[in-house]
């Protein structure tokens, strides 16, 4: 990873209001924006800022009457003029709350993933109402170039007020890997977004390879798509070679990098993908699909070597062409270890993400 530390500025203003939903620390519910969320406020604190965390309850982004009454007595409690940064899994679902509220407080909006890109079943709707939100807002934060452009193209936002701060990554110790290539490891919430569906049909097609699946992320977001998986599995003859682990953080996250060859990502829809720089962070080789911000996050090595393999969305078709590639040819499977191990030198600490966001909250409080 790049050795270079961040170095921190000082800000002007110290006080600052951050709006979470609740159980960003929930071990059960790790995610990107969790993470990204939690590391933020941290590197935030530690910069100089005073950081004074909101955690709102609710089923967010589709709060009920009850959380949006909470989320108007938690923002009507924050003095007039002040800073505030709201993940926009909150702030985006409630303009009725936020809009007025704009006219008051200086409100920084963080964008994990678009309502509007991520709701395919209400997506005009949620992008009107996340619209509203980012057109009233004193800044926007997103975590991705490819974010911003979809932002700045679907809500015709002013340019110079959408900004990028990308995920950091942990430096991490090297996955050794096997002469195989054949330890396969999936790290995601398992949700049709996810298109764990789209990988069990591609890894049935390869399943006259040796090979094993593990698929680390939690289990309770959509039940009846697990359960199908589950079916899914077991007619395709996988039982026995895919394992849905449930979610892992901290060591035991770590451990499943370490003895993992290469990780898959079968995304329908993602607008960075902080698995694939945690999964270059131990030299691991990525096969995912090219969409969204994927491919940025993927990024090249010093020498412009990809460190992995891009298929189409959607298409287990592909997916199975590529995890045939990797699993049949060793001297495929070694260029892209040594890509992986180049990227992992380019990769950016979260102090570096913060002292971003800082300068992002300091221009809006000048």
């Amino acid at each position: 990873m790049n050795a270079e530390p961040a170095v921190y500025v000082e800000p002007d203003v110290k006080e600052l209001t951050v709006v979470v939903p609740d159980g960003i620390d929930d071990p059960r519910l790790p995610s990107g924006g969790n993470t990204y969320d939690r590391r933020i406020c941290n590197g935030l604190a530690a910069s100089g800022w005073s950081v004074h965390e909101r955690a709102v309850p609710g089923s967010w982004p589709r709060p009920d009457g009850a959380a949006s009454r909470i989320l108007g007595d938690v923002m009507g409690a924050i003095p007039d003029g002040a800073l505030v940064l709201l993940d926009g899994l909150v702030a985006s679902a409630v303009p009725e709350v936020l809009v007025p509220e704009a006219r008051r407080l200086r409100l920084v909006v963080l964008v994990h993933m678009p309502l509007g890109n991520a709701a395919p079943g209400d997506d005009a709707a949620a992008g009107n109402r996340e619209c509203a939100v980012l057109q009233a807002a004193a800044a926007v934060v997103t975590t991705s170039t490819w974010t911003r452009r979809w932002l700045l193209d679907r809500y015709a936002l002013r340019p110079g007020l959408v900004h990028v701060a990308e995920p950091g990554v942990d430096a991490a110790e090297p996955a050794t890997g096997t002469v195989e290539g054949a330890e396969l490891l999936c790290v995601a919430a398992v949700t049709p977004l996810k298109g764990h569906d789209v990988l069990l049909e591609a890894l049935a097609t390869v399943s006259d390879l040796s090979w094993r699946c593990d698929c680390v992320g939690t289990l309770d977001r959509d039940p009846g798509f697990v359960e199908r998986l589950r079916s899914q599995a077991r007619e395709g003859g996988l039982s026995d070679r895919v394992v849905f682990t449930g979610p892992r953080t901290g060591a035991d996250l770590d451990l499943s990098y370490a003895s993992a060859d290469v990780v898959v990502l079968a995304s329908r829809a993602e607008t960075y993908g902080m698995v694939v720089t945690e999964a270059l962070a131990h030299g691991i080789p990525v096969v995912a699909t090219d969409v969204g911000g994927l491919p940025e996050a993927m990024g090249r090595g010093a020498d412009g070597s990809l460190p992995g393999l891009l298929v189409p969305p959607g298409d287990p078709a592909a997916l199975a062409a590529a995890l045939r590639c990797w699993l049949g040819d060793p001297d495929l499977r070694e260029r892209l270890r040594r890509a992986a191990h180049g990227r992992r030198l380019t990769l950016s600490g979260w102090p570096d993400t913060a002292l971003r966001v800082s300068r992002i909250l300091a221009d809006v409080a000048a």
